[in-house]
């Protein structure tokens, strides 16, 4: 069926064109014929990828198909030992990359859970309950308070509608729902006639025909968006990606070259010499450095969790320190999505209410001092007016919330009555005039200190019209004044007033309205902003990181609730109407000149966070309701509130806030940049020894001397002591400044020059010392097993005593904070006792080809591990001395 826009057409047009009745709806028998045309009303399922094919592609790296080529080298040589122990090694990591991937995609399952599962229908003009798959185009549903709307449907009929579509639109309160027809380009946010799958009626009841479903609902439309988002690859993955590529490209243009070396200037068998370049290859591949990197970034991941941040994807703990910026939601994220009172104003003075959301926690104050409800009778009659004109509940669920049942606005005022220094009675209404749209107020007939009273509260145009109060006249210009200071701070205001009637009255209706009343006072309500919002984002600006406002709000109430929380000062604020006229030039430059953008819909926050990652930002989008979710997947971080959430948002995002504290984002951003100093420390690290290994192959196979170490002996100083004591770096604290400095840029090279310039000078420690010691060894005849042994203690030893110099990147090792990490000695107890293993256990010399060392030849292997600690704390010195050194 071609797309049509419903909320444009009448009634009777829709009738028309879905070939329906309002009282009769439609025959089973057309039922049925149509859903055999559409399909049920389900979202489609996703479909799941076998968890072999998902392990299988963590063998897809090219440093892993270099490992694979020496295993199949050493296999046909007969090594198989050596055989075992890389291809070993080559599991180990597909493994742990394969169980700390994220979960499988369920966004698609959290989102179908939000359609209900039954729908009350007309059919063959009676009236019958249906499972929701069930309905189809043109089928009559009946819809009261507390039912969850399982399609997109067409109102035709409305009492008191009014429909909580929060999670659709990001409009914070319920939106009163009618009949009329509307302008093509009315918004979704104003699309009054409509009823949307997936929201829910908090109040009234309403009739209305299905027009879309399945698929083609705004919920359906998501659900399409969120599958064909593609996930950006973390800027960390894409950094080692490249570093793998280009390591690759080093080892065997160097392993041909030396094989062509081996073969024609040296007497070398093919069979040696094939071994040799696969010790070179196997030397130079930093095998445990993606074991290493995943360690490092799973700690990260249970200290955020000791944060309140649960994060679904290891990376995603490394992107966080390079957000640029954050996209956030305001409703429920910047805000509590919980509607508030603020301020109470009347004749005699204008009184502030402390505390936020629902919970009763706060006072009424004058002048900053808590008031008396004895002293003020005019402040206990506004009171006890609003709690009677109300048809809200509030109370204190099973999880620890204050929650209301019914409109949020009149929940407020519920809320507000409790805040009281004295309990706040509701009178019993004798008779009601319910709220309408058409009319905006709601009135009760009440008896009230011996009096009868019609209270009626309302939109305070039309309560000052019952008070007469026009604008020309004084006392109305005086609260007009009032009203515009109010709503200049994003506040909603509604209007109280009282009429007294004889005791004959027994019932009211609208004829009772027109005049005669006298204003009691009027409510300030506003979303309000957490608490901790505002100090997150000075310290996101000290961080560097933009906050931007993308809300379902109208312009004015967003640039005022931005200004409170220090977001577009400026006052500058673009509609999601003109963000959808501009070209893709246009919406880039909208995207990095504006910090607010008011009335947005789904389609516009994808397309902002798009647009800032094109210019180069690495992006953070924050939210909580289902209109998020596409944006949250797009983005290189996406942030959803785990209370108030829905699921599908939490299924889409890479973190869930466990406490919805906006706060818990700033601790993130300070964990990531934790993660990142200590991966790059982690690197700078493990390569020295690398490059020292295959520096070592490349001058034997040069100078046609005998290997200095066997390819399980680098096997296992690259695997089992380097993953051993580089785990201590994990825990090593927040560089001090850390989050005084800018973003770093998505093209940042992972080495610097450098650290280039370290690992080159470590390696030429660590070779040239091993180099001397093999030379001084040689006179001495010792055997090849003790010569190897030497050679894997020598380098074992240097890389111990190097993690202390890579612990303060360019400060003094014996620095104040020296004993702070207890991780570092630790695991340097273990790897000597490893290594003590090694030496001297018998089934570890046959594994490894030692053998056992008499305590002189342990002279050289600690000297050379010495040397490398002093020669490195020099060159640190010599660099902070007389160099900026850039990392």
């Amino acid at each position: 069926m071609q797309k049509t826009a419903w909320h444009q057409l009448t009634v009777q047009e829709v009738f028309e064109a879905l070939q329906t009745d309002e009282t009769i709806g439609l025959t089973e028998e057309e039922a049925e014929k149509r859903s055999k045309q559409s399909g049920l009303n389900v979202l489609p399922e996703p479909k799941k990828e076998p968890a072999i094919l998902r392990f299988l592609k963590h063998f897809n790296d090219v440093l892993i198909y270099v490992l694979m080529g020496a295993a199949v080298i050493t296999f046909l040589l007969g090594h198989y030992i050596d055989t075992s122990v890389i291809i070993l090694v080559i599991v180990i990591n597909a493994t742990i990359g394969f169980f700390q991937e994220s979960k499988a995609e369920k966004a698609l399952e959290g989102i179908r859970e939000m359609l209900s599962l039954k729908a009350t229908v007309v059919r063959n003009g009676t009236r019958t309950a249906i499972r929701s798959a069930e309905l189809v185009s043109g089928d009559i549903v009946v819809l009261s308070a507390g039912d969850k709307v399982p399609a997109d449907i067409r109102i035709f009929e409305a009492v008191n509608l009014n429909v909580e579509e929060s999670s659709l639109t990001g409009e914070s309160e319920s939106i009163e729902k009618s009949s009329r027809a509307l302008l093509k380009d009315t918004v979704l946010a104003d699309r009054w006639n409509m009823l949307y799958a997936g929201t829910s009626i908090s109040s009234g009841s309403g009739i209305g025909v299905v027009v879309e479903i399945g698929n083609n609902t705004e919920l359906g439309k998501i659900n399409a968006s969120i599958s064909e988002v593609d996930q950006l690859q973390t800027p960390l993955l894409r950094q080692i990606s490249e570093f793998g590529k280009v390591i690759s490209a080093i080892i065997l243009i160097s392993a041909a070259m030396m094989f062509f070396i081996g073969y024609i200037f040296h007497d070398y068998g093919t069979a040696e010499l094939l071994l040799s370049i696969i010790g070179l290859t196997v030397a130079a591949i930093p095998e445990g450095l993606p074991a290493v990197l995943s360690i490092i970034l799973a700690i990260g991941v249970q200290r955020m969790a000791g944060e309140n941040a649960i994060v679904r994807s290891l990376p995603s703990v490394e992107t966080l320190g390079a957000v640029s910026v954050i996209c956030s939601d305001k409703t429920g994220t910047l805000t509590k999505n919980e509607m508030t009172v603020t301020s109470i104003l009347m004749r005699d003075g204008d009184f502030e209410v402390t505390g936020t959301g629902y919970a009763p926690e706060g006072a009424i104050s004058l002048n900053q001092k808590e008031v008396r409800l004895t002293e003020f009778p005019l402040l206990k009659r506004f009171l006890v007016c609003v709690k009677t004109v109300n048809e809200a509940d509030l109370r204190y669920n099973k999880q620890g919330h204050w929650v209301i049942s019914g409109d949020a606005t009149e929940g407020c005022l519920i809320t507000l009555a409790e805040k009281a220094d004295e309990r706040v009675g509701k009178l019993e209404s004798q008779s009601k005039i319910p709220f309408d749209s058409s009319y905006k107020y709601m009135a009760s007939l009440v008896e009230m200190e011996g009096q009868k009273v019609i209270f009626v509260k309302g939109a305070p145009e039309q309560i000052f019209k019952m008070a007469n109060l026009e604008t020309a006249n004084h006392q109305g210009a005086i609260w007009q004044k009032k009203i515009q200071e109010h709503a200049k701070k994003g506040e909603r205001l509604i209007a109280a007033a009282a009429k007294p009637v004889d005791f004959s009255v027994k019932s009211i209706d609208h004829s009772d309205m027109e005049s005669g009343f006298e204003i009691i006072g009027l409510a300030g309500i506003i979303d309000p902003p957490r608490e901790e919002v505002i100090d997150s984002i000075r310290q996101c600006k000290e961080a560097g990181i933009r906050v931007k406002m993308i809300t379902g709000d109208h312009k004015d109430t967003a640039v005022a609730i931005g200004a409170k929380m220090g977001i577009g000062s400026d006052g500058l604020v673009v509609e999601g109407k003109d963000l959808d006229r501009m070209s893709k030039e246009e919406l880039s430059e909208a995207a990095l000149k504006y910090d607010i953008f008011a009335r947005t819909s789904p389609d516009n926050k994808f397309h902002l966070v798009q647009a800032l990652q094109a210019e180069g930002h690495i992006c953070a989008m924050t939210g909580d309701g289902v209109n998020d979710a596409p944006a949250l997947k797009r983005a290189d971080i996406g942030v959803a509130m785990g209370i108030k959430g829905t699921e599908v948002t939490k299924e889409a995002a890479d973190m869930v806030l466990v406490d919805d504290n906006f706060n818990t984002i700033v601790k993130a951003v300070k964990e990531g940049r934790r993660v990142y100093d200590n991966l790059k420390k982690t690197i700078l690290f493990i390569l020295p020894t690398n490059v020292a290994e295959g520096f070592l192959i490349f001058v034997s196979i040069l100078f046609g001397t005998v290997m200095p170490l066997t390819p399980v002996q680098i096997l296992w100083v690259n695997m089992i002591s380097a993953v051993t004591i580089s785990m201590a770096i994990a825990f090593e604290k927040l560089e001090p400044g850390a989050m005084k400095r800018p973003p770093r840029r998505p093209d940042t090279k992972l080495l610097s020059r450098y650290y280039l310039f370290r690992i080159a000078f470590v390696s030429a420690v660590i070779c040239g010392g091993i180099l001397a010691m093999l030379e001084e060894a040689k006179d001495m005849n010792y055997n090849a097993a003790i010569l190897h042994t030497m050679a894997l203690q020598a380098l074992v030893i240097s890389q111990l005593l190097y993690l202390f110099n890579c612990r303060s990147e360019k400060g003094f090792a014996f620095n104040r904070e020296f004993f702070s990490n207890k991780a570092a000695f630790l695991v340097s107890g273990i790897l000597i006792a490893v290594q003590l293993a090694v030496t001297y256990v018998p089934f570890m010399n046959i594994l490894l080809g030692t053998a056992p060392l008499a305590l002189e030849y342990w002279v050289w292997p600690l000297a050379i591990g010495l040397i490398v600690f002093v020669m490195v704390e020099l060159e640190k010195w010599v660099a902070r001395k007389f160099f900026t050194a850039k990392s």
